[in-house]
């Protein structure tokens, strides 16, 4: 059963009124390819993607609660190398058992569980047939010293496709020196996934220490986050993973004195976007060419306020015409019931016809 639209509003407290209400006068919504139950007919049917990677996109999409309306809710577990796994796995131990994450998925009604070579290929005879795999297939690990921070390849398309998989992520970490390297690596493994027939999506993050300016962090910015979501779709991401934007203007942080960097355009701040959240998210929507490759933000670390700030995360993406939440700590660092309930109320969001788009 479904949360009514007065816990909804409870839960967004007060910025309930101002999420709920606000129209969007920057990108109109009449632009937009949004999603809907017929999404891959829609809009994926036109492109050169394959019978099979059609088909495993439509799987994803009929899997768990959110089947048939043409948003996912994914459960990602990929921490235990991005993070470490102690560092992940100390608030509920249980989830060092790769089991234990997959049941979480299945249970908490996600479209797919999104992992690493080991944790789906440890479980993937029990249960690839039963929710679509999302084989993480690059990670920054934190062992070597000093840390640093570069994708690598940790496995192969060939092995994802072995175990039954639907899908393959990966992460890019935009504007950092590695950036070019792992842009050629994911452009050519993801053609080669959809050669096999499965659907692609990209964890589009920016990296770099000159996106720090003044003592403002730049990295979730709108126009930075904005382009690399479209570097993303450009190398054949189907669905694009995304930061909820937290402010604006890093190109014009990065272009002010003598400093001189990439190209912008004054009408992305005076006319595309405005300070509302839904407003600056729909620019990320936009840069994934008017909505054709879905944008899925992602649920970020867990906190005091886990229930409200996964709500007001999914209300931003779909009014903003989103495709839906990646979230993953704060469903696994809780017990498996509570887990369970924060990705439902996600899923209600999603569900509820009270919430449109603005």
């Amino acid at each position: 059963m479904s949360i009514a639209i007065s816990s909804i509003e409870e839960l967004l407290g007060k910025d309930a009124e101002v999420l709920l209400t606000h129209v969007c006068k920057t990108i109109p919504k009449e632009k937009l390819h949004v999603p809907s139950p017929t999404y891959v007919d829609d809009v994926w049917y036109h492109s050169d993607r394959n019978i099979r990677v059609l088909h495993n996109l439509q799987r994803m999409f009929d899997s768990g609660r959110l089947a048939g309306t043409g948003y996912l809710s994914i459960l990602p577990v990929d921490q235990g190398i991005e993070h470490s796994a102690g560092a992940s796995f100390a608030k509920n131990p249980a989830y060092f058992d790769p089991e234990n994450i997959i049941k979480l998925a299945i249970e908490g009604g996600c479209n797919a569980v999104a992992s690493t070579f080991g944790v789906l290929g440890a479980m993937a005879r029990k249960y690839a047939h039963k929710i679509p795999f999302l084989v993480k297939i690059n990670h920054n690990e934190l062992l070597t010293f000093p840390n640093k921070f570069d994708q690598i390849m940790f496995g192969t398309i060939q092995k994802a496709y072995d175990m039954g998989a639907a899908a393959v992520g990966a992460t890019i970490y935009f504007g950092s020196e590695e950036s070019s390297r792992q842009i050629v690596e994911v452009a050519e493994a993801f053609d080669y996934a959809h050669e096999l027939g499965m659907a692609t999506v990209l964890w589009c993050y920016t990296r770099n220490n000159a996106f720090k300016v003044n003592g403002v962090d730049y990295h979730s910015s709108a126009d930075l986050t904005g382009q690399a979501n479209h570097l993303g779709v450009t190398i054949g991401a189907d669905i694009v993973k995304q930061k909820l934007p937290e402010n604006n203007g890093g190109y014009l942080a990065l272009n002010t004195g003598n400093s001189s960097y990439g190209k912008l355009d004054q009408r992305i701040y005076d006319e595309l976007t405005s300070d509302s959240l839904i407003d600056l998210t729909r620019y990320q929507v936009a840069n994934g060419y008017m909505g054709r490759a879905g944008l899925i933000n992602s649920g970020g670390a867990s906190g005091k306020d886990d229930f409200a700030d996964a709500v007001k995360t999914a209300v931003i993406n779909k009014r903003a015409g989103g495709m839906g939440l990646i979230s993953g700590r704060k469903a696994f660092q809780r017990p498996m019931n509570e887990g369970v309930k924060l990705l439902n109320h996600i899923q209600d969001v999603y569900l509820s016809e009270e919430i449109t788009l603005a």
